[in-house]
């Protein structure tokens, strides 16, 4: 699904300079190459600050934390994402409120946003879901209606860019009050191990965020709250930087990759390529087709049986899984997640494919669906 070593032997020579220099500095925990990162990620993103962390989850907690909510307090998120999301929710004894989502984009659908919202609900978690922003116009509508924060996860989508009506384009994660991701190797932007990373434009938050992230301290052994211990490595940060400077080249490849794929599929009946939502671009973290009358098990085994890797994401919604099961919910409550989850399948994608890659793999899927 991944060609991390086709990715890394293109740019060895800076990923093997950037390893040796901290190995030879031996400053490992918090070496200059993080705050470096940090202020690089910023500028790219255009955001006041960025705040590095050990893993998108440990970002997502924190996050939640920074903002100060009590437990009971509701937090509105879809039901069609990794499970992630929920955990942090659960994990500080915040309620985890779910709703489905849009049918096209697969990210939350605002209407049922807006329907899920109480006098208890503090904030929402619009999930970026597989390279493309969440309709944010709409949510920061709501949001700004109902006076609730909003974290945007943004995880699968670094590099996205959003079109507010008025013109406005921004990048995904730096919309919201936070936005959070992941420097998980498989990422568009990942590292060679975990990591992580925290946005804000707003100055209280980041010291909040930066003392949280180290064991609630702003001076040493003086701890002012609760905290955790959630840090990118130095090692880490040297190989971002590297792989920051391509970021831009990509997406541009992983687009053409979806680009080859939509061209392919096109105005098949049973497959059903992925929507590009007006508002926001594409950067592909995965490209999901949905399977009309399609046994998704026999593909998956003929895909196989090609050398050709196949994933769900997600098999199972939310709603359904056994740790998140609420009496509130129930088979059928959200449709679209659970038709999603029953009929996705997600292609290779990744930086290294060529077209004689793609068109193997689009000529298999068409062989199997149009038999």
């Amino acid at each position: 699904m991944v060609d991390l070593i086709g990715q890394y032997k293109k740019i060895q020579p800076e990923i093997d300079k950037a390893i040796h220099d901290v190995v030879v500095s031996s400053a490992y925990i918090n070496g200059p190459d993080v705050k470096h990162f940090a202020k690089e990620l910023e500028d790219y993103l255009e955001v006041k600050h960025v705040i590095p962390c050990a893993n998108g989850t440990d970002a997502l907690q924190i996050a939640m934390m920074a903002l100060n909510f009590k437990p009971g307090d509701e937090i509105i998120t879809a039901s069609f994402t990794y499970v992630a999301t929920a955990e942090v929710i659960a994990l500080l004894q915040l309620k985890p409120v779910l709703v489905d989502v849009d049918p096209d984009t697969f990210t939350i659908d605002c209407d049922a946003l807006e329907r899920a919202i109480t006098s208890r609900t503090v904030a929402i978690v619009p999930v970026h879901l597989f390279g493309q922003c969440a309709n944010m116009q709409r949510v920061m509508e709501i949001a700004n209606a109902h006076n609730l924060y909003v974290i945007e996860d943004t995880a699968q989508a670094i590099g996205a860019e959003y079109t507010m009506s008025n013109g406005t384009t921004m990048k995904a994660g730096t919309i919201g009050t936070i936005g959070t991701t992941s420097f998980f190797p498989s990422k568009n932007l990942g590292c060679m191990g975990d990591g992580g990373a925290i946005f804000t434009q707003n100055d209280e938050l980041a010291m909040r965020i930066r003392m949280i992230a180290n064991h609630g301290q702003s001076v040493q052994y003086h701890h002012d709250e609760i905290g955790v211990n959630s840090r990118l490595d130095t090692m880490q940060a040297a190989i971002l930087r590297v792989k920051l400077q391509h970021l831009d080249e990509y997406c541009a490849s992983r687009l053409h990759v979806a680009d080859y794929y939509d061209k392919a599929f096109a105005n098949n009946p049973k497959l059903k390529t992925p929507s590009r939502e007006n508002g926001s671009t594409h950067v592909f973290h995965q490209y999901t087709l949905v399977l009309n009358g399609v046994s998704r098990t026999a593909l998956r085994e003929f895909l196989d049986s090609k050398g050709i890797p196949s994933m769900i994401y997600y098999p199972i919604p939310l709603h359904m899984q056994k740790a998140y099961m609420d009496p509130r919910y129930k088979k059928g409550d959200f449709p679209v997640t659970e038709a999603l989850c029953d009929h996705v399948i997600s292609l290779p994608m990744h930086t290294e494919m060529n077209n004689e890659d793609l068109a193997y793999i689009t000529s298999s899927v068409l062989e199997f669906v149009n038999r």
